[in-house]
């Protein structure tokens, strides 16, 4: 391991991505501490301690949305923007043709999705801020019905969210890795120290707690290792491609098809619409109808996230969207068309329409194994919580939620993919 690091803190040029993706990092994690003027943060903290699906929330937004900060919503706005951009591209012929344009159509569509993440992040924000209002009893800003204060708070989260971006987009150019996906790294890694000092702060108090606390850490590197596997895990097809000339010999390779397909994209719905409920149940608690005070009591009480319902919802939400979200960016005719053309079969299945359906076959087969699979990790931890709840110990918070643990493994995985490419490339560099 030192010699590893040693390796890469010799290659120059990977030296610097590095430093400056951590002064990058850095001055994100500083905009997180920087709370807008005037918020009651107390009041804050008192309606994330409550309330499990905000709390929930805020664990994902690494303290942004404890400290009221100007970057209140993170980059979520760009990720919803990026989605819709993503099926819109399936669903507009012009969007489609321009992403089969190369690198010059990906960057095209790229700043439509910054453009569609402006509009998104102010309506977000006007969101945020008054579902944070409606459950505090205290006022988070005072007059928040006064335009002449809520806009300029929603234009600087706004503002924020866009600063984010450009920083993400500074990392994955002149640093190391994705830059979006290392900022949501590093949001979810930054609540794990005060997690654990939340647990062994309970452990001193009660010494039963120590115990819900090893196991969760032990779930942690078992969940963790089941992660890995999975998500490097695929489905090797042979393909057969002809040789030119009377006598060329044919060559053989291989199609993988990743057994997690989807990636994070079926959580990202699922959460979406999962929390939808809960929310519009806490919009409508101080309603004066009685009969809108009965759904917002159901939606609220059945909604939460420890209860049957929300687990089997988003249990079967998450295991739909796999299917629902691989229909859309995985074409089997256009796979079957590309090898066709490129003078390849699969052996055994003809070429075309039966090499089409053999293809949407194995995606399928493969998405049910990826639906269980990203499903059990996300409701995995929440079930355990529940189990403990109910002994002496109790339950102790999670270090990272299913969700937050498949984001870190891949985030790594690619991060060292891209750093031994870069050493691979220093190696080459010595005898030029």
């Amino acid at each position: 391991m030192f010699k590893y690091l040693l390796q890469i803190w010799n290659s120059k040029d990977l030296r610097k991505k590095i430093l400056f993706t951590l002064g990058i990092i850095l001055i994100y994690r500083i905009c997180v501490q920087i709370s807008i003027p005037g918020a009651n943060l107390e009041a804050l903290k008192a309606i994330f301690n409550q309330n499990q699906i905000l709390g929930a929330f805020a664990l994902l937004t690494g303290g942004s949305a404890d400290n009221f900060s100007i970057v209140l919503m993170g980059i979520s706005p760009y990720i919803n923007a990026s989605i819709i951009m993503q099926l819109l591209t399936v669903i507009v012929p012009k969007l489609e043709s321009l992403s089969k344009e190369g690198e010059q159509g990906k960057r095209q569509i790229n700043k439509y999705t910054r453009w569609l993440t402006m509009p998104l992040a102010f309506i977000q924000s006007y969101g945020m801020i008054v579902l944070l209002s409606s459950q505090s009893q205290i006022p988070i800003l005072e007059n928040i019905q006064d335009p002449l204060v809520i806009l300029p708070v929603m234009l600087t989260i706004t503002t924020g969210t866009i600063f984010l971006v450009w920083l993400g987009e500074l990392i994955t150019e002149k640093g190391i890795g994705n830059g979006i996906s290392l900022l949501i790294f590093a949001s979810i890694v930054s609540a794990v120290p005060t997690v654990i000092g939340q647990s062994l702060f309970l452990a001193q108090q009660n010494v039963e707690k120590i115990i819900p606390f090893v196991v969760m850490l032990l779930v942690t590197v078992l969940l963790t290792v089941f992660i890995v596997l999975v998500t490097e895990g695929n489905r090797r097809i042979p393909i057969t491609y002809a040789g030119r000339g009377m006598k060329a010999r044919s060559e053989q390779s291989v199609l993988p098809m990743r057994i997690n397909q989807a990636g994070m994209i079926p959580i990202i719905f699922a959460v979406s619409i999962v929390s939808f409920p809960s929310i519009a149940g806490q919009f409508m608690a101080n309603a004066t109808s009685k009969w809108a005070r009965a759904i917002a009591d159901f939606l609220t009480t059945q909604f939460q996230i420890y209860s049957p319902l929300y687990l089997l919802t988003y249990f079967l939400l998450i295991f739909g969207f796999t299917y629902f979200y691989v229909s859309i960016t995985f074409n089997p005719e256009q796979v079957a068309d590309n090898i066709q053309k490129r003078g390849g079969y699969i052996p055994g299945i003809r070429p075309g329409k039966q090499t089409s359906e053999y293809l949407g076959h194995i995606s399928s087969r493969l998405n049910f194994f990826g639906g269980t699979f990203l499903a059990f990790v996300a409701i995995a931890p929440i079930l355990l919580s529940i189990a403990f709840q109910g002994t002496q110990g109790g339950s102790v918070p999670l270090l990272v939620s299913g969700a937050g643990m498949i984001i870190v493994v891949g985030v790594v995985l690619e991060l060292m993919r891209q750093i031994n490419a870069q050493l691979v490339m220093h190696d080459y560099s010595k005898f030029y």
